[in-house]
């Protein structure tokens, strides 16, 4: 037997108001007289009302109140990094307004696991975000099909969407630019991943390097090599601290630089544990640089120098650009900037060790 569920109707009849009224009291749009209020909830807790019914509402307006956020791989990486986080803190804010929330979907399909659950084909939305994709991942055309607007966020999905991003490219010439100030010329890069197309951590010679499909990863590896040409270049798997410590270990086994430029904060970190591993001091045997400018636990008495980006406002630019998209009205691209911020990672280089291995270089 079904029981009908009471209707807001139902609770303006037991307050003794319009239903104009007592829907404002759920709204909050307008202020109601308190008492009128109590009155109203009172009425809405003895019917067992909880509020409007949210698939109604969703059908007055036409809109589901779903953003999705569109990831490549594994959807787990935005709650192990820590600028994914903030960067998603501001784009819930951003979107609070519309009455709307936000739902993680993968870009790429899930062997075997079709029909668990909403994809980006099914999932009722009614904007998407696209973090750091390109034009020509199938999640573009996907989107495009169905009509949804689309913002991307460290990337490019092609002619028409906005983009929301920083100077990548800027801001990591500058880290490259301080290291060539203090005297480093042997360095070495580790970057975020290369992009859906490899995504196995690994040395990077010049075809690797071609085939970067990651805007974030190609963008930064550009600005340190528009300092450092010939540097050694080694990716990460994942933008986490034990992908920075396995590719300080692999640099420092292959190689001795004087100095280490990382993607990322949590990858810096990772590389000043490999250094310490190695009874190599920082700075005073090996510079490290990170990016992105987040708190990263347990590397005190370190501060990295880094490039601090406004992982907040990006999210919030994006919020505001979906806004913008549903009222049906045109939004324009955001481009940040970073500030260089350092700290007591980087000093003069004190030597020029020779490498104690080069066949993991012969490639490039």
């Amino acid at each position: 037997m079904n029981v009908r569920r009471p209707t807001i109707a139902d609770v303006a009849r037991r307050a003794g108001v319009a239903p104009s009224t007592a829907s404002v009291v759920f709204s909050g749009k307008s202020r109601v007289a308190e008492p009128t209020r109590a009155r109203v909830l009172a009425a809405a807790a003895e019917l067992g009302y909880t509020g409007p019914d949210p698939l109604a509402a969703s059908l007055r307006r036409g809109r589901s109140g779903i953003v999705a956020v569109v990831l490549q791989g594994d959807i787990r990486r935005v709650f192990l990094d820590p600028v994914m986080t903030v960067v998603m803190d501001g784009l819930a804010d951003a979107i609070a307004p519309l009455g709307a929330g936000i739902l993680f979907l993968r870009a790429d399909p899930v062997e075997g696991a079709e029909g668990v659950g909403p994809t980006l084909t099914t999932a009722p939305i009614d904007a998407a975000v696209l973090l750091t994709t390109n034009e020509r991942h199938a999640a573009v055309d996907t989107l495009r099909a169905r009509g949804i607007p689309v913002v991307a966020v460290e990337g490019d999905a092609g002619p028409g969407v906005p983009r929301i991003g920083l100077d990548n490219r800027e801001a990591q010439r500058q880290v490259a630019s301080h290291l060539s100030s203090l005297g480093h010329t042997d360095v070495a890069i580790v970057t975020l991943p290369r992009g859906d197309a490899q995504p196995r951590p690994g040395w990077l010679d010049a075809a690797a390097e071609r085939g970067i499909t990651m805007p974030v990863t190609a963008e930064r590896l550009a600005g340190a090599r528009d300092v450092y040409p010939a540097a050694l270049a080694y990716a990460s798997g994942q933008s986490l601290i034990d992908e920075g410590v396995r590719a300080g270990r692999a640099i420092l086994a292959a190689h001795r630089p004087t100095a280490v430029i990382a993607q990322s904060d949590l990858l810096a970190a990772g590389v000043v544990r490999a250094a310490e591993e190695a009874g190599l001091r920082v700075p005073d045997d090996l510079s490290v640089t990170g990016f992105d400018g987040v708190a990263v636990d347990g590397l005190a008495p370190y501060r990295l120098t880094t490039m601090a980006q406004p992982a907040a406002d990006k999210g919030r630019a994006a919020g505001h650009v979906i806004a913008e998209l549903l009222a049906g009205r045109p939004a324009a691209s955001v481009r940040f900037t970073c500030v260089f911020r350092e700290g007591n990672t980087t000093g003069p280089a004190r030597r020029t060790a020779p490498p104690t291995g080069t066949a993991a270089f012969a490639a490039r």
